[in-house]
């Protein structure tokens, strides 16, 4: 391909990112709030100089502590108590393979649609709240506010072919003690994902797995002569009778939906299931309510 070919179509994708981008936001944003409409509060007690509440004093308690002022007002020792204010780095993956893009009907999003919106959706909560996010594989440091999220909107709409992309994230140095959140279905052998999985563990990082997806993938519900092709390379099948295969299918599934649940616990982590036929604000509450409370 020349360079001025390479230019154009370089534009051409640029321009077809942008177009999507004003919906992508939007529907985030809409989704964040209708999130946060269920989140009673995140405060929480520490050293930062935003005031949040008188308490009484106790026992322990340091004499700098004491509102002399408040004090004054009644019979009572009081604290003053301020919100907690120190910023936390959350990093977000989101598989980008082609097997993210089917969907078992058109009214059903795609799972990599689905998995773009709770990512930005979360995004959005979390620099409201003053957090720092990062899209792992950009070799940028995390930031905050608005510019962080049009950066990370960019770079979800902006991938190259999905077959060039990674079933699981690559590995890569993050920040001790910050929090990362991995988006896909998780369909990779269960080794596989144990193994990469306890590479970001190791660092002391907090992990957050959000499974997405299609729910004709956990029921079979097709019958009678079904051909099946895989998008990944795997070639296709044909099942005369799907139903004589269901009952196996299911299970197989089960096993690894356990199996990548015991992965999660066995490391520290959660793990959120989230179906596309499903709205995402109740699994985008779940996740959010985890993470805020340990950043």
């Amino acid at each position: 391909m020349s360079e001025l070919a390479s230019r154009f179509r370089i534009r051409r994708d640029a321009e077809t990112s942008s177009s999507r981008l004003p919906p992508l936001l939007v529907a985030a944003q809409r989704v964040a709030a209708t999130v946060e409409q269920g989140v009673h509060g995140r405060r929480r007690v520490g050293l930062g100089e935003t005031f949040w509440q008188f308490r009484q004093y106790e026992p322990g308690d340091s004499l700098r502590s004491i509102d002399w002022r408040q004090s004054a007002k009644t019979d009572h020792i009081y604290i003053r108590e301020t919100e907690w204010a120190a910023v936390q780095s959350v990093w977000l993956w989101r598989d980008a393979s082609a097997s993210m893009r089917w969907r078992s009907g058109k009214k059903i999003p795609a799972k990599r649609d689905r998995a773009d919106l709770m990512a930005l959706a979360l995004a959005s909560l979390l620099t409201r709240g003053g957090e720092q996010i990062g899209m792992l594989g950009l070799d940028e440091r995390a930031s905050s506010g608005s510019v962080a999220l049009d950066r990370m909107a960019f770079s979800l709409l902006g991938n190259g072919p999905e077959q060039q992309s990674p079933n699981l994230p690559r590995f890569e140095s993050l920040p001790r003690h910050c929090h990362l959140v991995l988006f896909g279905d998780f369909l990779t052998p269960l080794e596989e994902i144990d193994h990469r999985l306890r590479q970001f563990a190791s660092n002391q990082i907090s992990g957050y797995i959000v499974q997405v997806l299609d729910p004709a993938e956990t029921s079979l519900p097709f019958d009678g002569r079904t051909r099946f092709e895989g998008l990944e390379d795997e070639g296709r099948i044909l099942i005369k009778r799907v139903e004589n295969v269901r009952e196996e299918y299911v299970a197989r599934m089960a096993r690894q939906r356990a199996g990548l649940q015991e992965i999660a616990r066995s490391i520290g982590w959660s793990l959120v299931s989230h179906m596309t036929d499903q709205p995402p604000e109740q699994a985008l509450l779940a996740l959010f309510v985890r993470i805020a409370a340990e950043v």
